[in-house]
C-alpha cells in the first residue's frame, strides 16, 4: 500500500472500478495529454480526482462535453461562473465544505479573492478550454 497526496498526485477512477494514481501533476497542458492517452481508453466513464489551490482568479473558461464535473470547495471560498448553451448565466459562491456540479457542455470559470482550494470530479473526455 502507497500513501499519495492528492494535490501532487491525482488518481483516475476508470472502467471497472478501478482507482490508478497518476504521475506527479505538473499543470502543463502535456500532464493532460498524457493523461488522455493512458486513460482514454475508459471513455466518458472515466474520472479525473485532482485537488488544487488557487491564489488567483482563473484566466480560462473550460467546458467538459461527455459528463459531469463535481467541484467541492475544501478551503476558502470560490465562486464560479457557468455560462448555458442557451446564454444563460449563473455564479455561486462556495465555501468549504459546499460542491457544485457543473453539467456536460456548460462552461464555467472561478473567481478567488484569497487563497482557495477545491477537489475536481472530472468526466475530462473532450474537455475544451478558451480565454477569459
Amino acid at each position: 500500500m502507497s500513501v499519495h497526496t492528492i494535490a501532487k498526485n491525482p488518481i483516475h477512477l476508470g472502467l471497472g472500478a478501478n482507482a490508478v494514481p497518476l504521475p506527479e501533476f505538473t499543470g502543463e497542458m502535456s500532464w493532460y495529454e498524457d493523461y488522455g492517452k493512458a486513460h482514454g481508453g475508459d471513455g466518458k466513464e472515466g474520472r479525473l480526482v485532482s485537488m488544487h489551490t488557487f491564489a488567483e482568479s482563473w484566466d480560462t473558461w473550460e467546458m467538459h462535453p461527455e459528463g459531469h464535473e463535481v467541484v467541492l470547495c475544501t478551503a476558502g471560498s470560490i465562486t464560479l461562473h457557468q455560462e448555458y448553451p442557451d446564454g444563460c448565466e449563473v455564479s455561486v459562491t462556495i465555501t468549504a465544505g459546499e460542491y457544485v456540479v457543473n453539467d456536460p457542455g456548460v462552461w464555467h470559470t472561478a473567481d478567488v479573492e484569497a487563497p482557495a482550494t477545491a477537489a475536481f470530479i472530472t468526466s475530462g473526455l473532450g474537455t475544451e478550454v478558451r480565454p477569459r
